[in-house]
């Protein structure tokens, strides 16, 4: 299978799979899985606004290499990240809208190998089409979010998620299928040829040999 191929569908699953475990995790522990969410989210930014700043004072006594710019920007990204940290149930309005986008993306690109499955006339792109278009219903109910922005309500579009996650799960081991038997077929046929040359070749080394000998016994 061609590596590009085989890199996307591994981080389809991967993706899937982490989805599948932040789903169960909003339905069991929605405020300690937003909080958490926070903390890293609101812990990054703090640690950038951090190397800004480190960067502004290291480069202080370089007029060429100093940007000033960086204090600013490093102030206010740390005060983002403290802010984000303290009210972590902000993050609880965000998070449907981040993960709907994200599902939007990937159901596209699905749904574009679904069409290019049918050109191939690969009886898979009706279950890869459909699975695409449900998702991206998905998607675009968490993009828009129409729930209450509340943390109890994240059981819910954390039952959205873990259902996604498996549909697309279920079209990437389809699409793997698929893809796999189309590289077996191709496989064989390049074997067949390559005998069919080597018979082709043995043959033509046989006549030659016959004409030799033939023309030996004349001499």
């Amino acid at each position: 299978m061609d590596r590009l191929m085989k890199k996307y569908l591994k981080s389809s699953i991967v993706t899937s799979t982490i989805l599948i475990i932040l789903g169960i995790l909003l339905v069991f522990q929605s405020e300690t899985t937003i909080m958490m969410i926070s903390y890293v989210i609101g812990g990054v930014l703090v640690a950038i606004g951090a190397l800004a700043l480190i960067r502004y004072v290291k480069n202080g006594d370089s007029p060429i290499l100093r940007n000033e710019l960086d204090i600013v920007y490093g102030i206010v990204t740390i005060i983002f990240g403290i802010i984000i940290i303290k009210n972590y149930q902000a993050i609880a309005s965000i998070i449907p809208a981040v993960i709907g986008i994200a599902i939007i993306i990937n159901s596209a690109s699905k749904l574009n190998y679904a069409f290019q499955l049918k050109t191939d006339e690969n009886n898979m792109w009706k279950t890869t089409m459909i699975i695409s278009i449900i998702s991206t219903i998905f998607g675009v109910i968490l993009l828009f979010n129409p729930f209450e922005a509340a943390l109890g309500i994240m059981k819910v579009i954390g039952i959205f998620i873990i259902v996604y996650a498996i549909l697309d799960l279920i079209s990437t081991m389809a699409i793997k299928s698929s893809v796999s038997k189309i590289y077996k077929a191709v496989e064989e046929t390049i074997t067949d040829a390559e005998v069919v040359g080597e018979d082709e070749d043995n043959e033509k080394s046989k006549s030659k040999k016959r004409k030799k000998r033939k023309s030996n016994k004349e001499k």
